[in-house]
């Protein structure tokens, strides 16, 4: 069976009028373009084109061959159509959970682009920092924060990856001597994300990896809120960990900074998961690859 790629490779090929052009236009290597070509005249057993250093010429053959060509262009383009316009169609119900951390920053801007997209979706969202059961609770698609996700019985897909930096105000900094190292923090007011817990263990390791330290203190401010943390943090309460995905705005502005820059925390990762074993609807299989493709384009440059 001819290829049709190489067909519609070959109509290109005439259309551009050279080898290298036609390769432009279809992001390919200009080997990769001539060798398709080649290849489909050794499957046919005849020459198509007639190649000279300046020009390319079509032969019969392969003038009668290139019609052929572009009524498998135009089949391709309208399969393509009838595909996109079937899933600009998409319409039904979406559940989500996520945790408060990327409410506001990621998941907000991530659902109002994908409804501006797909209108006729309507879509609930979860907030909680719990687990969430996905199957008891009804939710379609979980975005859960871990180094790897142990459950088996879900399909994940990593959507990003970054570490939480170690950060404060600079008007806290300003009045105190700046750490060097870990240990160096037990004698600062320390922020951190916590629940009832006397104490709180950061793991940190060296930029170049070949240290690791353990810091076990007692917070000078625990909250289960990241949001709550920095504005604290903004406040000049003490030194803290912040996601770079919860109000990235503020380090970017110089409103907080990086602290202890060459010891770098655990590296997550967002993922986006759903059990696997029930069958997905077409607003879930959207979403999902949406996410997937929209969140880099969000957080461009995550320190990790």
């Amino acid at each position: 069976m001819t290829d049709l790629n190489s067909l519609m490779i070959f109509a290109k090929v005439v259309e551009a009028k050279s080898f290298s052009e036609a390769a432009r236009l279809l992001k390919m290597p200009t080997s990769t373009v001539s060798r398709r070509v080649a290849d489909l005249e050794d499957e046919l057993g005849v020459r198509l084109l007639e190649r000279s250093t300046r020009s390319l010429r079509l032969t019969d053959v392969g003038s009668e061959v290139l019609e052929h060509a572009r009524h498998t262009v135009e089949l391709n383009e309208a399969v393509d159509n009838i595909a996109s316009n079937h899933l600009s169609n998409v319409s039904g119900e979406l559940r989500l959970s996520a945790p408060p951390s990327i409410s506001d920053s990621l998941l907000a801007p991530l659902i109002g682009a994908f409804q501006a997209s797909y209108p006729n979706v309507r879509v609930q969202v979860f907030i909680t920092d719990r687990i969430v059961d996905q199957i008891v609770e009804g939710v379609d698609l979980a975005f859960k924060v871990g180094e790897q996700l142990k459950d088996s019985s879900l399909v994940a897909r990593r959507i990003l990856t970054y570490r939480h930096q170690l950060v404060a105000s600079p008007s806290y900094l300003a009045k105190c001597k700046r750490p060097q190292k870990p240990q160096d923090l037990l004698e600062h007011r320390l922020l951190a994300f916590s629940f009832w817990t006397p104490t709180k263990t950061w793991n940190f390791v060296r930029a170049n990896g070949k240290k690791k330290e353990t810091l076990v203190f007692q917070p000078f401010l625990a909250m289960n809120d990241y949001a709550g943390l920095a504005t604290a943090l903004l406040a000049g309460t003490g030194i803290g960990d912040l996601p770079p995905l919860v109000q990235p705005e503020l380090l970017r502005d110089g409103r907080l900074v990086e602290v202890m820059q060459k010891w770098h925390f655990t590296v997550f990762h967002l993922w986006v998961v759903h059990v696997g074993n029930r069958y997905l609807t077409r607003p879930v299989r959207v979403f999902k690859e949406f996410a997937a493709q929209m969140a880099p384009t969000l957080f461009p440059s995550l320190p990790s």
